[in-house]
């Protein structure tokens, strides 16, 4: 028992070495999604738009931020969507290399915050409304006698219903091959469900930080480290 223990330990130890690959995987799933994020509100992909303006916030994008009927209803709409492109492009160009990890993790999780309770909530949990409330994860939360829980039970058996009318109505006027190619048809939830995972991600970075060997961080800390050495 004692050899087991030994051999455990030993394990455990030499583990540390690595623990900079989950953090590393982290960085490497969420840096494409804020990177991409930003990218996609400014006017970059406008080509009559050029210079300086090109990377600022697109009027639409401003004008949903700003508008209270349709929009999010906030103040100073061009002032927070040209910080929101700021935090999520180039914030996800640092989470790619690992620079500034738990620093920027911070105004990202709020980003995350505000899309949740502002633009999802309504929604509900999933991203993808699931169309089989057998195996529904809100069947779990109704023996906690959650209304909600219920109302999304039966909101996938109406869903089941209308995506099957869907399927029906491609199949007898279109080429089903063509279109199912690269994926079958769903119904977009739109609910809380991505921006949570992504909270929790970078909630566990500003936590663990940008992970050993695999990050810039992890070497300007060993090179200030070696230098107070140096001088101490």
């Amino acid at each position: 028992m004692q050899t087991l223990q030994h051999y455990y330990q030993c394990f455990i130890v030499q583990l540390k070495n690595y623990d900079g690959i989950p953090a590393l995987l982290l960085r490497l799933y969420l840096a494409p999604v804020f990177i991409i994020a930003g990218f996609s509100k400014t006017q970059l992909l406008n080509e009559d738009v050029t210079g300086f303006s090109s990377i600022m916030a697109d009027p639409n994008i401003i004008t949903w931020f700003g508008n209270s009927d349709w929009g999010l209803g906030l103040p100073f709409p061009a002032l927070l969507a040209n910080l929101v492109i700021l935090i999520e492009f180039f914030g996800g160009w640092l989470l790619l290399v690992g620079a500034l990890t738990r620093l920027i993790s911070i105004p990202l999780m709020f980003t995350m915050i505000i899309a949740a309770t502002s633009v999802h909530a309504e929604n509900g949990w999933f991203a993808i409304t699931p169309t089989n409330s057998d195996i529904s994860a809100a069947k779990v939360v109704t023996w906690l006698g959650i209304d909600s829980a219920q109302a999304s039970l039966d909101n996938s058996k109406v869903t089941a219903i209308r995506l099957e009318k869907m399927r029906e109505i491609l199949a007898e006027n279109g080429n089903t091959e063509w279109l199912y190619e690269t994926g079958n048809i769903v119904v977009l939830n739109n609910g809380i469900e991505f921006s949570t995972t992504y909270f929790i991600m970078l909630l566990a970075l500003f936590f663990i930080g940008a992970g050993r060997f695999t990050s810039v961080d992890y070497f300007i800390a060993r090179r200030f480290l070696i230098v107070k050495n140096r001088f101490s």
